[in-house]
């Protein structure tokens, strides 16, 4: 057991311990979603006979809420129950990840690669480079979550800090900056303007929005994101965390030993085991005919590559392509180190991931119920609506209007995780609005990005965040909700007042937004 000396603890820090005490005596992540779910199905019962006049933008019709206590709801709810728990989306994702992690780690590769690497790099700039690889993974959609965030702890372990706060810079990185690029765009960045065209040709038929019309802000908003964070981990959290004892087992923490004849040897196999995968892997995706492309006919936004649409084999192959990423060096790895003898030491670290996912998967099946009810429900489409309407009512400046976005983007954010469902319920009230108010369907957009990161981190809704917790819990055992909340609230809090105040300054400047976007929105010049 490490020992911990605790540190004199201002008020931010006792604040921080009370939300940690009072989130630690919720119910168990599990029992907690169960009752989220029966809550929800007593308001719906109580809803559902109230005639709402706020159209729901998808179907044009008044929102109706749906009775979940009614005999065909509850009936249809246990016939779907498998259903929804078999296709709950982080469910394979995380666990064909950690079939890979669990051998790379089984056989000592991952723990090897780390050492090697922190031999070289300067320990002041590990905060920083966790948080720029945590945005950098939005490329591979939810891979953060079940790769960076695991991997941050295991950094700050072996690098003599307290995992617990690599937790918290990483997940910072993966989720609170969610909305960033690190130059290169992600999967949402073309969903998102798609949403945003539709909404804008409400009121403008002829209105086009550009895939990239946020990534010049969304690029220098990770600058941002860095610095904000890395202040935060080194300033705030791990003092903090000095009187946190870790009582993970020890047998399972990384350590900093000095890299073996043997494990030298293996890196090396390993890395070029690596390099050959992946050479091998560009020229299957080079030729114009490669089966990584999307099918031909598939309709591609403008100046977007038929690698990089949803429909392409190859974004809906990331998982499995991390999964061997780690598999391939770490049976090689295992083999030239000693540590793999035959094909059952291989299957033996995957049984081991598996093993400890077991907690998770008690969590997951029952956030899968939970979201899939509330979603039936059409409660959170009634929260979006409704605080859309009220903001539009208030007839406010526009820079006011605007930081109202962020603000009722982050609040519903709370209830309904989806990036693109919060914003084809909002983006149909508020691009239209502002459009008459002379602002840009661009900059609504970018308003919207960033209320949508910044609570992404406080959410116990967030199907990851149980995961998170699990990973928390490898390292202080007695870690729960609280403790995760605790961790995240003052990345949470600054950054929504950082990156707001960043994206105001910005248009205050008149500094590109992204590809063919603008500020303004004038019909005779669109």
């Amino acid at each position: 057991m490490t020992t911990a000396t605790a540190a004199p603890k201002g008020w931010i820090v006792r604040a921080l311990d009370l939300v940690e005490r009072v989130g630690n005596k919720l119910p168990d992540p599990a029992v907690l979603f169960l009752l989220l779910m029966v809550a929800t199905w007593v308001v719906s019962w109580a809803l559902s006979g109230v005639a709402f006049e706020a159209l729901d933008p998808r179907t044009g019709q008044p929102i109706a809420v749906k009775n979940l206590l009614a005999g065909e709801s509850l009936t249809g709810f246990l016939a779907a129950m498998v259903n929804t728990f078999a296709t709950f989306p982080p469910l394979g994702v995380v666990l064909v990840a950690m079939l890979g992690l669990g051998v790379a780690e089984h056989t000592g590769f991952i723990s090897a690669a780390l050492r090697a690497a922190l031999t070289v790099t300067p320990r002041m700039l590990l905060t920083p480079a966790l948080i720029g690889v945590g945005i950098l993974s939005h490329v591979a959609v939810d891979a953060g979550y079940v790769l960076v965030i695991p991997l941050g702890a295991v950094i700050f372990y072996a690098a003599g800090r307290h995992p617990l706060a690599g937790i918290a810079a990483a997940f910072a990185g993966v989720s609170g900056g969610f909305s960033a690029t690190l130059g290169i765009p992600s999967s949402l960045d073309p969903m998102l303007s798609g949403l945003t065209q539709t909404a804008a040709q409400l009121t403008d038929p002829a209105v086009t929005v550009s895939p990239l019309n946020n990534f010049f802000f969304t690029s220098a908003s990770s600058v941002l994101i860095m610095l904000v964070g890395w202040f935060l981990t080194d300033k705030v959290i791990e003092p903090r965390l000095r009187g946190t004892a870790i009582d993970g087992d020890p047998s399972q923490m990384p350590r900093l030993d000095p890299l073996t004849a043997a494990e030298k040897a293996g890196l090396a196999r390993a890395a070029a085991a690596m390099a050959v995968a992946a050479v091998l892997f560009v020229l299957s995706v080079w030729p114009e005919t490669s089966p990584w492309r999307a099918p031909e006919g598939t309709p591609l936004p403008p100046g977007q590559s038929d690698l990089l649409v949803p429909q392409a084999p190859l974004m809906q192959s990331i998982v499995p392509l991390i999964f061997i990423f780690f598999l391939v060096p770490g049976v090689v790895y295992g083999v030239a180190a000693g540590s793999v003898k035959s094909h059952r030491d291989v299957v033996q670290g995957m049984a081991k991931a598996m093993s400890g996912m077991g907690y998770y998967i008690v969590m997951a099946f029952f956030c899968a119920q939970f979201i899939w009810a509330f979603g039936q429900s059409n409660l959170g489409a009634l929260v979006a609506v409704e605080g859309a309407s009220g903001l539009r009512a208030l007839g406010l400046p526009n820079a006011v209007t605007l930081v109202g976005i962020i603000l009722l983007t982050a609040s519903v954010n709370l209830l309904i995780g989806s990036a693109s469902a919060k914003w084809a319920l909002i983006s149909a009230i508020m691009v239209p609005m502002l459009m008459e108010l002379g602002i840009s369907p661009d900059l609504t957009q970018a308003a919207y990005r960033v209320g949508d990161s910044s609570t992404n981190i406080i959410t116990p809704l967030l199907p990851y965040f149980p995961l998170i917790v699990v990973f928390c819990q490898r390292y202080v055992k007695g870690s729960g909700i609280g403790t995760l909340l605790a961790l995240m609230l003052p990345f949470s809090v600054t950054l929504l007042v950082t990156w707001t105040a960043f994206l105001l300054g910005y248009w205050a400047l008149e500094l590109p937004l992204g590809w063919g976007a603008s500020y303004e929105y004038l019909p005779a010049a669109r």
